[in-house]
């Protein structure tokens, strides 16, 4: 039987440069992104703490831990990209 073995190829196609280029972009504004959101839920925080408003402070509470997911999943996002396709190549 044969075996077919293809792998990524960077120099396949015109303007992949281009495209990880904005992907980087991209990064970086799920980051700020990230960054702007745990800044706002931590005032939501905040002030429904300050406020004795329970629900204004869990929302704030959630916001902050979502914030700090996205940031650690946008952050990890090529590692976790890599260890994949590194893991779906090594299936035979």
């Amino acid at each position: 039987m044969t075996s077919i073995d293809i792998g990524p190829n960077t120099t396949g196609l015109p303007g992949i440069a281009v495209l990880e280029d904005i992907v980087g972009a991209l990064l970086t504004f799920g980051l700020i992104a990230a960054v702007a959101g745990i800044a706002l839920s931590s005032i939501a925080w905040a002030v429904g703490s300050h406020s004795s408003n329970p629900h204004v402070a869990g929302r704030g509470k959630s916001g902050v831990l979502v914030s700090s997911g996205a940031a650690m999943l946008v952050g990890a996002a090529s590692t976790l990209v890599t260890f994949f396709s590194h893991a779906g190549a090594g299936v035979r």
